[in-house]
């Protein structure tokens, strides 16, 4: 079902998907609302309550193209030096302009609420967004953050081969997303998922970042990714060209975790992952009846198509829950080309749900093989 629905979705990679629902220009200005973000689920989250990023006993060497980026030379800063100049539209606006990003929110930790995605051009070259440490990006409970889609029209479509293209790469640095939704946004094309960021083709990277109270539909064969969706199709598989994470966190704490059908923190079509020194905890994939249902795979990763891996390294997972397979982690490659590897990691108290792979407690795990595990701790 999974490789069906991705092949339809190439089928109209020509065509524009860009009906999110939180792209609507006629909604209210974004502004700087520190504590405030109007989330219908609730009282906004409170990011300085919230784990600091990454797993500090973390050791994995990360290689040069997963460092950060350089930021020195701004394309845009947003905000001239207050909070309240720091605004959702002026954020968007950046994003639309591609290039470094950074900003100046005065001197005290701030949260940007959006009333509309930030969306990626694809022509605008890399977009490099850097948040220094104090910045906060909401989407309120009631849109998704970042939005890039090589297949997107609206976004310019630079290549008709729009899966299989390095470019651009969106990469987010010293940043937290809080309170993003993407509900409602799937019609059967791929497009929904990915409460904070979702990303179709191009190139992805997350470093030193943190992600809390994200979703998307909580029901859904395929459907994932309460904080980040990713989605590749790359000749070959997307080995040699992973989606790189590196010291952030997913949750991290009890309340803070994401949510969604599927992979309550991160979920991917075709796409590798590399994942150092990170948390992902207290994430929950909500739905019921698997894929051939309405969802509920991997906790806290879902990972699905053919060829392409999954490295987790000095990476702690913990008390994430699935109602299906794969508490911790769904791995399925369809056609058994992909690996799993996991090093210098901690994988416990992930529950069982319906089913998972004998000997690998909160795992569901079909691959070229056993998953390759190193210097870790799996266990209950």
């Amino acid at each position: 079902m999974v490789a069906l629905a991705f092949a339809l979705a190439l089928e109209g990679c020509g065509d524009s998907t860009a009906s999110d629902a939180g792209a609507s220009s006629g909604g209210a200005p974004g502004g700087t609302k520190t504590g405030q973000s109007g989330d219908d689920a609730g009282s906004p989250t409170p990011p300085g309550d919230g784990p600091p990023a990454g797993q500090p006993e973390g050791a994995c060497a990360v290689p040069v193209a997963a460092q950060p980026e350089d930021v020195s030379n701004p394309r845009t800063v947003v905000g001239t030096g207050s909070a309240e100049s720091c605004t959702g539209d002026a954020f968007v606006t950046a994003v639309a302009k591609g290039g470094v990003i950074t900003f100046d929110c005065g001197p005290a930790p701030v949260t940007i609420t959006l009333t509309q995605t930030a969306k990626v051009f694809n022509d605008k070259g890399p977009t490099i967004i850097d948040g220094g440490g104090k910045v906060t990006l909401s989407g309120g409970g009631k849109v998704r953050i970042l939005y890039q889609n090589t297949c997107d029209q609206a976004q310019v479509w630079t290549t008709p081969d729009c899966n299989n293209q390095p470019d651009p790469l969106l990469s987010v640095q010293n940043l937290t997303f809080i309170d993003g939704n993407a509900k409602g946004l799937e019609t059967g094309g791929n497009d929904g998922g990915g409460g904070a960021i979702y990303a179709r083709g191009g190139r992805v990277k997350i470093i030193n970042s943190r992600f809390f109270n994200n979703v998307c539909d909580d029901r859904g064969s395929d459907v994932g990714g309460g904080a980040i969706r990713v989605m590749q199709h790359i000749e070959g598989g997307s080995v040699s060209r992973p989606t790189y994470i590196v010291n952030s966190s997913f949750g991290g704490k009890p309340g803070f975790g994401n949510t969604c059908a599927n992979g309550g923190a991160i979920s991917s079509i075709g796409t590798s992952y590399t994942i150092l020194n990170s948390v992902l905890s207290d994430n929950k994939a909500t739905g019921q009846g698997a894929n051939d249902g309405e969802g509920g795979n991997g906790g806290a990763i879902y990972n699905d198509g053919n060829t392409f891996n999954l490295e987790v390294c000095g990476t702690l997972i913990e008390d994430n829950k699935a109602n299906e397979g794969g508490s911790a982690i769904f791995f399925v490659s369809n056609d058994r080309s992909g690996m799993l590897f996991i090093k210098d990691s901690t994988l416990r108290r992930n529950p069982r749900g319906t089913f998972e792979t004998e000997n690998y407690p909160g795992l569901f795990v079909l691959a070229k093989g056993e998953p390759q595990v190193e210097n870790s701790t799996i266990e209950r």
